[in-house]
């Protein structure tokens, strides 16, 4: 025997479900990570007690001002994100909701994510110095150059590790220094013809940027809108697309002659 429900009584038994689910979408586990600002590190300077670039082979130069490279800070890829945390931060400009597989592509388990990332950092330093003697004409067979970055994982400082290679053996070639005294910091990958590369995070990382004290920030062309975005007040943007543009925009900027070009 079948009865009949009242309307009430329907309502309830039908909204159960879409109640049960809500709550389920509301706290289940999203396949976004959380990233804000994260730490960044004079490349001329020591990170850590231990001095990033170290050089034999060739004079090395005393050098002012600041190379800085910048990272993002983002939740560790075991940690869940739930939809609350995704709306919270989707409102804050400190604050950015990424794809997992942009910031973790590497693999499931944290040992496999930071095993890729000190990979994809060596690497990284390689073609950084590739680049570096490869634009000041020297042999690596001559010329040693360690890197030493702890904590610090992926591609994304390569930019930032040639032109401090190249300020401390060369400078802008004529005696003065590439930061000319400024806190310059920047983000970009990089190979060893001397392409510059795309990276994510730029709004947040031009925010680290200007919190630690930079007034310049050098972004890969391809991310100018990106770092227009959030670009925090008194931060000036360079694009640039090969370490040879960069350091020729630099010395533009420290000599004050030529075109120093803009997002």
């Amino acid at each position: 025997m079948l009865s009949r429900l009242s309307r009430p009584q329907a309502l309830a038994v039908c909204g159960a479900p879409v109640v049960g689910l809500l709550a389920t979408a509301l706290f289940a586990p999203l396949p976004f990570s959380v990233a804000q600002p994260g730490m960044t590190a004079d490349v001329l300077g020591e990170n850590k007690g231990a001095q990033v670039i170290t050089i034999s082979g060739a004079p090395v130069r005393e050098t002012s001002g600041q190379l800085r490279m910048t990272t993002i800070e983002a939740t560790s890829p075991d940690t869940r994100v739930s939809l609350p945390d995704v709306i919270d931060s989707w409102f804050r400009t400190d604050q950015a909701v990424m794809p997992r597989d942009s910031v973790y592509p590497s693999g499931d388990t944290t040992q496999e994510i930071e095993q890729f990332n000190r990979e994809q950092m060596k690497e990284s330093q390689d073609e950084a110095t590739e680049a570096a003697l490869n634009y000041l004409k020297l042999d690596d067979k001559d010329v040693d150059v360690s890197l030493k970055l702890a904590d610090v994982g992926g591609p994304s400082a390569g930019l930032l590790f040639s032109l401090g290679i190249v300020d401390k053996l060369n400078g802008d070639g004529s005696g003065g220094d590439l930061t000319g005294g400024r806190v310059i910091a920047g983000t970009g990958t990089i190979d060893a013809d001397g392409t510059v590369g795309a990276v994510g995070g730029v709004p947040l990382k031009t925010q680290a940027a200007r919190r630690d004290g930079a007034t310049v920030f050098l972004v890969p062309k391809a991310e100018c809108a990106d770092a227009r975005a959030e670009l925090p007040k008194g931060l000036r943007l360079i694009p640039v697309t090969t370490l040879k543009g960069a350091v020729d925009a630099l010395v533009s900027l420290e000599k004050g002659t030529g075109k120093v070009p803009s997002c």
